[in-house]
Parts: structure tokens; C-alpha cells; sequence
């Protein structure tokens, strides 16, 4: 009759043989639950759901209004879906956001820097672009002191990564001035006047940065959560 191999073996052998084995086996397992964990946590990662945000600071320049003055926006936008209820839909929507935005506007004529405040409250993206809205809270002495209370809409294209020497391709837009004047709705207006903004609404992003720049990480609108 055959023997196994470690019937072969010394008493002392076949203890070292036996440790051996449940060693290997020991460390088998360890390899394997580790695999398991780092396959469950890579897979936990994959999971976690990705947010949107338009994040930087950049000055730009009105192509149809060219002059001295110095305008910027600063950004610091980041999706929060279904986390403003509102009457009749109380999971809120998907393009919820919270996050600041900053204005500055030098006045070149007046040697003198307006600049206003605002919250956050909606956030929609694409790949490379982004528009958002924000209610504004703050306005400096001097500035448009109308704008308190009101939403206000931006748009961002993020051009890619600047390369030395070479021009930001990076534009902004904003939902005032020559972009949303009430036209055949102003019936006899004297001046043109600017109509309300709903939240996301902004137009095309479209004065050129002059200095600095922005970041559009995209992320799909979630669904609407299971009633």
C-alpha cells in the first residue's frame, strides 16, 4: 500500500510539515480576504457618487465693450442634489448646489472696486462646461445695491489646462447687461430692464479670460430618488 508523503516522515517532520501547511494555508487566506477588501474597497470607491463643481478666479474681458476696467468672478460651486425641497416637489431637484460666488468689478473712470456676494443654489454641468445661479447677499457701498435678494446666472467654459505663453481659452457669461434686457415685454419701457432669472439660467460662456482661470469637474445628474 502507498503511503502518503508525510507517513514518510519523522514525528518531528511531519509537526514541522503540518505548521508548514496550516502556514500556507493561513496565508492563503489572508491573500485572498485581502484581495477581497482592496477589491471591496476599489469597488466602494467606483461607487461613491461623483458631485460637480466649478471652482477658480479670473478676470475677462467684454469683447463687444472693450475699456480699462478689471472684472472678475470667483467660483467655489459644488453639486448637493435634492437638498432644497421645494412646494410641491419636497426631494428637491438634482441641480441643488451650494458654494459661493464672488464679483469684483474695478471702475478704470472712478479709480474704485464694487464687489457683491452671493449663495449658491443651482449647479448644472457638461464635459468642460457648467452654468450656475446664486442669490445674492452682499453688495459693497457704491455698487448695485438692487442686486441683494436677486439670483444671478453664470456660465463657465473650462478651455483645458493653460500652457505657458498661450492664452487661457477659458470664458465666462452672466445673465445681466446685454445678454437678458426684456425686449417685446417691456411695453413702453423707458430704459431697458433685466427680467428674473431661474435657477441654472445663465447664457453662453462668453467673454474671454484674461487672467487666471476655472475648473469644471462634470458629473451626471443623479435620479430622482425612489418615493
Amino acid at each position: 500500500m502507498a503511503l502518503a508523503p508525510s507517513a514518510l516522515l519523522s514525528p518531528r517532520s511531519r509537526k514541522v510539515a503540518a505548521l508548514g501547511v496550516a502556514l500556507g494555508v493561513a496565508l492563503a487566506a489572508t491573500v485572498t480576504l485581502g484581495g477581497v477588501a482592496a477589491g471591496s474597497a476599489a469597488a466602494a470607491s467606483d461607487a461613491a457618487p461623483q458631485r460637480a463643481s466649478v471652482t477658480g478666479s479670473a478676470s475677462f474681458e467684454l469683447p463687444y465693450w472693450p475699456d480699462k476696467d478689471v472684472r472678475s468672478f470667483a467660483f467655489d460651486a459644488h453639486a448637493k442634489p435634492y437638498s432644497r425641497p421645494l412646494a410641491g416637489l419636497p426631494s428637491g431637484l438634482p441641480t441643488d448646489a451650494e458654494g459661493t460666488v464672488k464679483v469684483s468689478h474695478y471702475v478704470a473712470a472712478l479709480g474704485k472696486t464694487f464687489t457683491a456676494e452671493g449663495k449658491v443654489d443651482c449647479l448644472v454641468t457638461g464635459p468642460g462646461v457648467a452654468s450656475l445661479t446664486a442669490v445674492m447677499t452682499k453688495v459693497s457701498q457704491g455698487g448695485p445695491e438692487e442686486w441683494v435678494g436677486k439670483r444671478l446666472g453664470f456660465s463657465v467654459l473650462d478651455g483645458g489646462k493653460e500652457k505657458a505663453g498661450h492664452k487661457s481659452k477659458d470664458r465666462v457669461g452672466f445673465s445681466w447687461a446685454a445678454v437678458n434686457v426684456l425686449r417685446d415685454g417691456d411695453k413702453g419701457a423707458k430704459e431697458p430692464v433685466s427680467s428674473d432669472v431661474g435657477t441654472c439660467m445663465a447664457s453662453a460662456p462668453y467673454a474671454p479670460v484674461t487672467k487666471g482661470g476655472y475648473t469644471v469637474r462634470h458629473a451626471e445628474l443623479p435620479p430622482f430618488p425612489k418615493s
